[in-house]
């Protein structure tokens, strides 16, 4: 009786066109959604939570300020949502031990994440590639020096991550550089632009590079030249930074971070515009700004769960390890410290390593925290979805005196076309 009660509710809530309309009051607090969550708005429906996001009072309280009462679900979630009603447990974590999850981050640290969208059909690899899939490495293709294998256009899986180990980073240097060559032919064959791929990983490897060496004069040389080509590729061409983001839910690798952080900020200075030389003192800094991550533990980095207030406090010291790094550069320009020791500061005073307020925290520390914030609020760990570009931007928004008003409202404007 009660089943048939609780299926006819669900029936009641169908919306015309079979999307299933929850009232945000039935939404549970503190517990994962099993689906993904959607709005109306405008005439659009908009992912606003993905799967395996925690349901809080600030989510709530969000959804009530932009006065939204309803949310939808997909009908094919129509069991999901039957048990999630019932306050059944639903298992949505990908996690199954501790002990995978720690044999996991220690693998991670041995892979270097690239672009599926770079392993083009038709052309051979002479590395092994890998897919992460719910913490497993598993090699999809089994290519070595030698003995190259053929991409074919079902050989990267579409979910996933797609990597190859570390060490094969000279080879995957060399064929994207072989692919940069053809790029003009290879591009009229596919509808995204392999120029700004290139361009977004030819990045990343550098970035990585300095991790991996971040007192090397030599590397920190090659950063610049890579800044100098993405501010020349999105002054040419805006629509370009949504395709050097990395932006589709991969997971967190700090190299990853540090080229989207340094990408949305230029862009939003180039939204207030900056000038170019002012661009590269930006860039310089927001592409760096966690070089003191290389002085960290990984077990720390990667810890599942809260820190505690120890690991917290050392987790903080990534800024002054990260000045400290860079003042030994003497090609770095002065401006470029201001986004390293202060992306993590507040305008009201929140922040660290120093508490700046106000005007205390000058431009380039307020560009440099609103984008890696953002990107960090959007970008997938193993143990929490990321957010959607909505809801993130929701977030950053509401934190009301942390950071410049002004500037966000720029922010959002540069990101409209993010989904």
């Amino acid at each position: 009786m009660n089943q048939t009660r609780t299926k006819t509710k669900i029936r009641e809530i169908i919306s015309e066109d079979d999307l299933l309309k929850i009232d945000i009051n039935r939404l549970q607090l503190n517990k994962p959604l099993p689906f993904d969550i959607f709005i109306k708005e405008g005439g659009i429906t908009k992912k606003i939570f993905h799967r395996g996001n925690f349901y809080s009072t600030v989510f709530q309280s969000i959804l009530k300020e932009k006065g939204i009462s309803h949310v939808y679900i997909a009908p094919e979630n129509e069991t999901l949502l039957r048990s999630y009603l019932s306050n059944a447990d639903i298992i949505t974590s990908e996690l199954e031990s501790p002990v995978k999850f720690k044999n996991y981050s220690y693998q991670k640290e041995h892979y270097y994440q690239i672009d599926r969208n770079l392993i083009v059909p038709g052309i051979e690899v002479e590395f092994p590639i890998y897919l992460l899939k719910k913490l497993s490495f598993n090699k999809i293709v089994d290519a070595s020096l030698g003995k190259p294998v053929m991409i074919y256009s079902d050989t990267i899986p579409e979910e996933g991550d797609i990597l190859i180990e570390k060490k094969d980073l000279p080879l995957f240097r060399e064929y994207i550089e072989f692919i940069e060559k053809r790029a003009d032919k290879i591009a009229e064959q596919k509808d995204s632009s392999l120029k700004h791929l290139i361009v977004k990983e030819t990045a990343k490897v550098i970035v990585i590079d300095i991790l991996n060496d971040p007192r090397s004069g030599e590397k920190i040389k090659k950063v610049e030249s890579s800044l100098k080509t993405i501010i020349e590729t999105i002054v040419n061409d805006p629509e370009s930074i949504y395709e050097l983001l990395t932006l589709k839910g991969y997971d967190y690798y700090t190299y990853t971070h540090s080229v989207n952080v340094g990408v949305l900020s230029i862009g939003l200075g180039i939204q207030i515009g900056l000038t170019k030389e002012e661009l590269y003192r930006l860039g310089i800094g927001a592409i760096l700004h966690d070089i003191g991550k290389t002085q960290i533990p990984h077990e720390i980095l990667n810890k599942q769960g809260k820190l505690t207030d120890t690991e917290y406090n050392i987790i903080k010291q990534h800024v002054m390890h990260g000045y400290n790094l860079l003042k030994e550069h003497r090609d770095i320009p002065p401006d470029a410290f201001i986004a390293v020791l202060q992306h993590h500061e507040k305008l009201s005073g929140k922040g660290y390593p120093y508490g700046l307020k106000g005007e205390e925290v000058k431009l380039f520390g307020r560009i440099t925290a609103i984008a890696d914030c953002y990107d960090a609020l959007t970008t997938r760990r193993p143990y929490k979805p990321p957010l959607t570009p909505y809801f993130a931007l929701s977030i950053v928004v509401r934190e009301r005196g942390d950071y410049d008003a002004e500037l966000l409202r720029s922010f959002i404007k540069m990101l409209g076309k993010v989904k």
